[in-house]
């Protein structure tokens, strides 16, 4: 890719100016928080990847920009509704040899989790709901063209030595959109360990494993990433930083990726 779009040169900026520090008990409090993914706290993740080795060739590349705005809201004394969404802005050169380049939005991903505000009598938290692909996408190379939904769950447990450990899934199949394009039955697998390290400070490693169902084929990305809780200004905020190596991939699929996170808190 001849330029980093501006989306992403906005977020690395971010990233630099992150300079003021939480207290150790805080920041622990918070990064705990956010390793859980139906935690009581509403963030927005703005997540950069970058991927490479895309197509035949090996030359295609991509960015995107996924906006992950993460919104509990408590629907009973002892109940929440966690609202996830993940909106990708999208700038890809040479996925499909001879197509050139594309930007915009892709199809947006929308999840929602009922979840007990308590773990159970052995410690474990877990989560349960819809999930709906939006066919979103302002370029027919960016998305399926399809409508699609589904169930999708979360199950974890977090000790008291800061692990965080479990599993996020998904399934959607496609019912409405266009003619022309193939119909969807995926399932999405994110298995995740996170140790937190102290002072805001942890380590997760994951893998956000996709089957097509259609196609019957995997994409297994492994994800290793270092994140730390602190401010810019009054904002209290994560940045992380990460390495992707892709396990499986369909033919013309990407090698390898990087990842920036920015994630805006907003606590109780």
């Amino acid at each position: 890719m001849d330029s980093v779009p501006i989306f992403a040169r906005f977020l690395l900026l971010g990233l630099l100016l992150v300079s003021t520090c939480v207290s150790a008990q805080d920041a622990d409090a918070l990064a705990k928080q956010l390793s859980n993914p139906v935690s009581s706290l509403i963030s927005v993740p703005l997540q950069l990847n970058y991927d490479d080795g895309f197509n035949e060739n090996d030359d295609g590349s991509k960015f995107t920009l996924n906006v992950q705005p993460v919104i509990p809201i408590s629907i009973s004394e002892h109940w929440n509704l966690i609202s996830r969404t993940i909106l990708p802005l999208v700038s890809q050169d040479d996925i499909v040899v001879g197509a050139g380049g594309q930007s915009g939005l892709g199809d947006t991903l929308q999840s929602l989790f009922f979840s007990p505000k308590a773990p159970t009598t052995s410690g474990w938290i877990w989560g349960v709901g819809p999930a709906f692909l939006l066919p979103t996408a302002t370029d027919d190379l960016l998305g399926s063209e399809k409508w699609a939904a589904g169930p999708t769950a979360v199950v974890l447990k977090q000790t008291a030595e800061g692990w965080t450990y479990g599993a996020l899934v998904n399934h959607v199949w496609s019912f409405a959109g266009s003619g022309n394009r193939a119909d969807l039955s995926s399932t999405f697998l994110q298995p995740f360990l996170a140790k937190g390290l102290g002072q805001g400070r942890t380590l997760t490693i994951n893998f956000e494993s996709t089957y097509d169902w259609k196609g019957e084929q995997w994409t297994i990305p492994l994800n290793l990433t270092y994140s730390k809780v602190s401010k810019i200004g009054n904002q209290l905020v994560s940045y992380a930083g990460g390495v992707r190596y892709y396990l499986e991939t369909p033919d013309g699929g990407p090698e390898w990726g990087l990842r920036f996170v920015l994630t805006l808190l907003y606590p109780k």
